[in-house]
């Protein structure tokens, strides 16, 4: 199953980074058994295993470390006694039914795949290094660099529910999250100090607990530390009813590209602020439907209602109002990456300059003019738009740059129409702003 091959993944490259030499039984043993269940608060919550089961309505939390101890080899008995492993040893596999998978089952197949005992532990290993999203779903990552990085957020993560009383446990998955972030993040984290500036808690009722991070701000972070154009990951959910996505391709180079052009055009501060926007169009087991996360993914939220244009209605950049600057500048961008083609940006603005100069040029004929741009500017389609467009050919100074455009939009795939016509549209209404001034 796919958490004992996460499983084998990390212990392989712990083995060879620290130069030990575990086995899975040893490793659980010896390092992940200190870390997640020897404490009066765990790290993670395995319904049904021998960590969670007590006698004579006993708490978890009130059991000394001889008790904590006798789980620990109640769990190894049941792994050594175990003809078909369960999911209440082995964590991904499916739940324990005579006839067929449970709905709380979760990445089975209907293959006959013998599971040895080293599975079973590595199952722990790969459940436990599981990035928790906003929404409910997790990744895992096949990626050695990134499930070393999440075992060092453990130990911080142990260390924090010893130092802070009310702190919950059991949230090791939306911890990692929370904790790859920040430990991608170049300008804040300190290998030195990996705890400081970092605040991933919220108050929950009387309790402080993690706060579960986004999807976006994991991979953008992902994105930026690893140069790979391209990252495997596996997305699912455990919960008391299961859910599988699958495998899912992330296209780092997709995800970087429009953070990496609103720098280049609008600057770093700004990029910043930007950030929290990008993908909030649609949620994340959506996008995954696509098959692969990358650029479309990215769609700010609002972008939508410009794409079909309205002539009763024009877009309209507001003056003074940062935050929603930023987001028009990000639908700029956004379509600028979709496009896929940085010269674009140059001649949709100078095309929107071109339709500026031509309205402006006779006050008398301004009306007249202007609903004639405005019959370009809401084009939805090749034909109409060079339609629109041979209504004022023959009436305009810059024709080369009305010829160029004519072309771009003629050889240009059908599917980047609605794009690069949106974005001149932006320009043209950030034109209009500066020229209201």
């Amino acid at each position: 199953m796919i958490t004992a091959t996460i499983g084998r993944i990390f212990l392989d490259a712990y083995n060879k980074k620290y130069g030990t030499q575990y086995d899975a039984q040893s490793f659980f043993v010896k390092v992940y058994y200190p870390l997640f269940f020897d404490s009066n608060k765990y790290l993670q919550w395995v319904q049904n295993s021998p960590f969670v089961q007590t006698k004579n309505g006993q708490k978890v939390e009130t059991l000394t470390s001889n008790e904590r101890k006798e789980k620990l080899q109640d769990f190894i008995k049941k792994v050594e006694d175990c003809r078909e492993p369960d999911a209440s040893i082995a964590l991904g596999y499916p739940a324990s039914e005579e006839k067929e998978f449970a709905t709380t089952s979760g990445q089975v197949t209907n293959m006959n795949m013998p599971t040895g005992k080293d599975d079973i532990f590595l199952s722990w290993l790969g459940s436990s290094l599981g990035v928790g999203l906003q929404g409910g779903l997790s990744i895992l990552f096949f990626h050695a660099e990134i499930l070393l990085d999440l075992y060092d957020g453990w130990r911080l993560y142990r260390s924090a529910l010893t130092e802070i009383n009310q702190l919950k446990g059991y949230q090791i998955n939306t911890w990692n999250g929370q904790w790859l972030t920040h430990r991608y993040d170049t300008k804040s984290f300190c290998q030195d100090q990996p705890m400081a500036g970092f605040t991933p808690f919220e108050t929950t009722k009387d309790a402080l607990s993690v706060a579960t991070q986004s999807w976006i701000k994991i991979l953008i972070s992902i994105s930026r530390h690893f140069t790979n154009p391209q990252m495997m990951g596996y997305v699912y959910n455990f919960g008391q009813t299961n859910t599988t996505i699958g495998f899912i391709p992330f296209s780092l180079d997709h995800i970087r590209k429009p953070l990496q052009l609103y720098i280049k055009f609008f600057g770093t501060e700004e990029g910043k602020k930007a950030e929290i926007l990008w993908g909030t169009e649609k949620g994340f087991q959506l996008c995954c439907q696509k098959g692969v996360i990358g650029i479309e993914a990215m769609q700010p939220k609002g972008l939508k209602q410009y794409m079909t244009p309205d002539k009763e209605k024009d877009i309209r950049i507001p003056k003074y109002n940062e935050k929603q600057i930023i987001n028009f500048h990000t639908y700029q961008i956004w379509l600028l990456a979709m496009l896929n083609n940085e010269e674009l940006w140059t001649k949709s603005i100078e095309f929107a300059q071109t339709l500026q100069a031509y309205v402006n040029k006779d006050k008398k004929l301004s009306t007249k003019r202007s609903n004639l741009v405005k019959n370009i500017l809401t084009s939805t389609s090749k034909k109409a738009f060079l339609l629109a467009l041979s209504d004022i050919a023959s009436d305009i100074e810059s024709f080369k740059k009305i010829e160029d455009n004519a072309k771009i939009i003629h050889m240009m795939p059908t599917d980047n129409v609605p794009y690069y016509l949106t974005l001149i549209r932006f320009h043209y209404a950030g034109l209009s702003n500066k020229n209201n001034q």
